[in-house]
């Protein structure tokens, strides 16, 4: 990089940190608001029509499901959003500004076209279009750039279905475990039969799954089941890291994704069940909480082992 380039970049940095801090985007609220920035991005997409679903939020906010739960559920809350089945989809749940909400957005808008034509005002047409286009040229130039600012060794994760999830979390199951203990026919097919069942209730908000991909194929998962057990209990359910990927740091990542949406949703207790030995999930799994419920010898699988139950108090908000 020349001195040149190294001055524009600075420059850009400088500027963009400015805009944040003269926006208010470093307040707790915005917009003479009672409400947090990403709520207020979150009542405007809705408003314009960009965001009818969680799902549309999550993707244009850049946030994960758990938060796009969390800040709905405020907002349905303090009445100015609220959610409706779509009348050809009953999984489908649209949202929508209430009359209250309406009025709110009115005022945001009203709030942000006062300050920024308060600061437009005394430049020239000229500079005011040369603005827009740099603007509108370097939001751009961020979005394309997205997909490769992350670094080779720090996979993104997904929510949600893609092609291959299935069949790959099934043969990390199936490889690891065989390797492990033994376990064979029985195991595997228990793995797929339950996790295909629970692919098909995946538009329930109440249940969740995250991969990651590394080298263009599924590496790493983990699910949370919101309606496997009974009353508001959590099922945290395949979670499995490749061996390509341990030692990342992505495991933890995954589990503290998992987490945050447990926590979102409000579930009073989080359970899992894994075996005796897999020391390194288990600290995982301890590190955020759970603590062991309930241990038990068993040799459903083809071979023994000590099946354990892990419990998890929720962190209501």
């Amino acid at each position: 990089m020349d001195a040149d380039a190294a001055t524009d970049i600075e420059r850009i940095r400088s500027a963009s940190r400015r805009l944040v801090r003269e926006l208010g985007f470093m307040e707790q609220t915005l917009a003479g608001t009672n409400l947090s920035p990403s709520a207020v991005h979150a009542l405007i997409e809705i408003a314009e029509g960009r965001a009818t679903t969680a799902r549309d939020l999550s993707d244009l906010l850049r946030l994960e499901k758990s938060s796009v739960s969390r800040l709905l559920k405020k907002l349905i809350e303090t009445g100015d959003v609220v959610e409706t089945q779509d009348k050809d989809d009953f999984r489908v749940k649209r949202l929508t500004l209430t009359t209250n909400g309406c009025a709110l957005f009115a005022a945001i808008a009203k709030s942000a076209q006062t300050r920024v034509g308060q600061a437009i005002a005394p430049l020239s047409e000229d500079i005011i279009c040369t603005l827009i286009a740099g603007l509108e040229g370097y939001a751009e130039a961020l979005e394309r750039s997205r997909s490769d600012t992350m670094a080779p060794d720090q996979p993104g994760i997904a929510e949600g279905y893609r092609p291959t999830v299935l069949g790959r979390v099934v043969e990390m199951h199936a490889h690891y475990y065989s390797g492990l203990v033994g376990f064979g026919l029985p195991f595997e097919t228990k793995v797929a039969s339950e996790l295909a069942e629970f692919m098909t209730r995946l538009d329930a908000p109440t249940n969740g799954i995250w991969h990651v991909a590394s080298g263009g194929r599924i590496s790493a998962s983990i699910a949370i089941d919101g309606q496997d057990l009974d009353g508001d209990v959590a099922h945290l359910r395949w979670f499995i890291v490749d061996d390509t990927l341990r030692g990342t740091g992505i495991g933890k990542r995954l589990l503290d994704a998992a987490i945050a949406f447990c926590d979102a949703q409000g579930f009073s207790e989080t359970h899992l069940w894994t075996f005796q030995g897999l020391e390194t999930a288990r600290a995982l799994y301890e590190r955020v909480g759970f603590q062991l419920a309930e241990e038990n010898a068993g040799r459903q699988w083809g071979a023994e082992v000590i099946e354990q139950r892990f419990v998890r108090v929720g962190q209501r908000d």
